[in-house]
């Protein structure tokens, strides 16, 4: 039913990872094959293809649904339905951002010195577009030239600063730029074609699968923790214990205490397991959780 196109480059094994997470596993002959498989009713053809290019051709029509990150949807000014964001990246499940970066030596602070410079800036960027907007909003005057790559490598003789996009901004600071300002906060995003999403049987097949690939997503945030506690030590078990909503707490056979389940996130796991050992918790279990689905 679904025509969807996936992203190629720095975005691929972690798109992959997650889809295999969400039982939605893409198969192809080679890992430079640009045509795939995902052996799900619901999908007819897959593409693996630069996610510059992405937007464009989901807002054309030549695919139902597509994942992108949000600078190249702005970047490329593409007409599509976002059906919501994807909380993963390249290295972390943080946003990345499309920041403007100039020499660590440099005098300027912020765009407003970029705007007092007294002459037309040199810029490099892979996001020409993008980037024309935001400098002419604050009055700069700038020659924007399209980069190619190596964008960093760029400052001071060849560009006077750069806007470029980083995760972590190691490799800007390893290049000896500083950054002085975020153009644009940028998620990975599940987009469709505005026609495809007005369909009402496509429209399901795409919130199915975004069900997936979200509840995929969340779970690998979160832990299940099943642990035995006496009667007598509930209620100091229960007060150091987070859950989603409300544990699940069930009586034992021969009244011998209770058993209690609940979920919660990995990050608290190396602490909140020794408390509930102080607190009188036994047996406690920790278990990976493959989808949370609300």
């Amino acid at each position: 039913m679904l025509r969807i196109v996936l992203p190629k480059g720095s975005l691929e094994r972690a798109t992959l990872d997650l889809f295999d997470a969400a039982d939605l596993s893409v198969l192809r002959s080679s890992d430079v094959d640009y045509r795939a498989s995902i052996s799900d009713p619901r999908v007819d053809d897959v593409r693996i293809l630069r996610p510059q290019e992405i937007p464009v051709y989901v807002a054309e029509g030549l695919f139902d649904l597509g994942i992108t990150g949000r600078d190249w949807i702005e970047e490329r000014g593409a007409d599509v339905v976002s059906l919501g964001e994807l909380a993963y990246s390249k290295v972390t499940s943080n946003p990345v951002r499309v920041v403007l970066a100039v020499a660590a030596g440099s005098p300027w602070t912020d765009l407003a010195d970029l705007a007092g410079a007294g002459r037309r800036l040199r810029v490099s960027t892979e996001y020409p577009q993008l980037t024309r907007r935001a400098l002419e909003a604050h009055g700069i005057d700038a020659d924007i030239s399209l980069s190619y790559g190596a964008t960093e490598a760029k400052v001071p003789d060849i560009a006077d600063c750069v806007v470029e996009i980083t995760e972590t901004g190691r490799a800007l600071r390893a290049a000896g730029l500083r950054v002085i300002e975020t153009l644009l906060e940028s998620r990975t995003e599940l987009i469709a074609n505005r026609a495809a999403a007005g369909d009402p049987a496509k429209r399901h097949a795409m919130e199915q699968l975004h069900t997936l690939l979200a509840g995929a997503l969340e779970a690998r945030e979160k832990v299940l923790v099943k642990l035995n506690v006496p009667e007598e030590r509930l209620d100091a078990v229960l007060k150091v214990l987070p859950s989603m909503r409300a544990p699940t707490v069930s009586e034992l056979s021969g009244r011998r205490g209770y058993a209690v389940e609940t979920v919660t996130a990995k990050s608290d796991i190396n602490t909140l397991i020794p408390a509930l050992k102080d607190e009188g918790a036994t047996d406690i279990l920790e278990l990976p959780l493959s989808k949370i689905v609300h």
